[in-house]
């Protein structure tokens, strides 16, 4: 399916770094845009692997720039509040399960017994 598709290459995606030096200039043509890039060279530059071991993407890998910001400590500065804390679901496998919101660092179970009055 297309969903299986593109988790693959987010699951494959590489860290890459931009090059540093700028775009040469095209050679002047009698236009009237003389210092614009044409179309077809505007994006002809070679991204860099983040990790030199690694080698270059291709034309179709998925890449990025940035690692994504951690959600499991807290930073005001991203308006992230952490998870510390928080209540987590015991046997749920989703993102409100305890294995995945409290990041590997252990959770408390606490038992409750509710007593509700039938109708």
């Amino acid at each position: 399916s297309v969903g299986d598709a593109l988790k693959d290459r987010f699951d494959g995606a590489s860290r890459v770094m931009m090059p540093n030096t700028d775009l040469e200039a095209p050679a002047q043509r009698n236009d009237a845009a003389p210092h614009r890039v044409p179309r077809r060279d505007r994006y002809r530059f070679q991204l860099r692997p983040h990790n030199p071991d690694h080698k270059s993407p291709g034309v179709k890998d998925l890449v990025y720039l940035e690692s994504s910001p951690g959600f499991c400590e807290k930073n005001p500065r991203l308006g992230i509040p952490g998870t510390h804390g928080r209540a987590c679901n015991d046997t749920s496998i989703g993102v409100d399960g305890c294995d995945l919101m409290c990041c590997g660092r252990g959770y408390r179970t606490e038992t409750m017994f509710v007593v509700e009055r039938c109708n």
